[in-house]
């Protein structure tokens, strides 16, 4: 989608960005940062007894939301 809409980047990158924003300027635990990017974690014994949805996702999203608004 990035490719065909002709943006000069990578969505990798927009990531990565968030990635980094998220550990710079939040206090988000990074279990939530990784959530937040959809990743899965690896290890099956503590993602079986893992049974938060991690609500502070949410305000993590709208802390990004105001700092790309800005």
């Amino acid at each position: 989608m990035v490719r065909n809409l002709g943006i000069g980047a990578v969505p990798h990158r927009f990531r990565s960005s968030f990635r980094d924003g998220a550990a710079e300027r939040s206090d988000a635990p990074r279990e939530v940062c990784e959530l937040a990017l959809a990743h899965v974690n690896s290890d099956r014994v503590e993602a079986a007894c893992r049974r938060t949805d991690l609500f502070e996702r949410r305000a993590l999203m709208e802390q990004w939301s105001v700092f790309l608004a800005a």
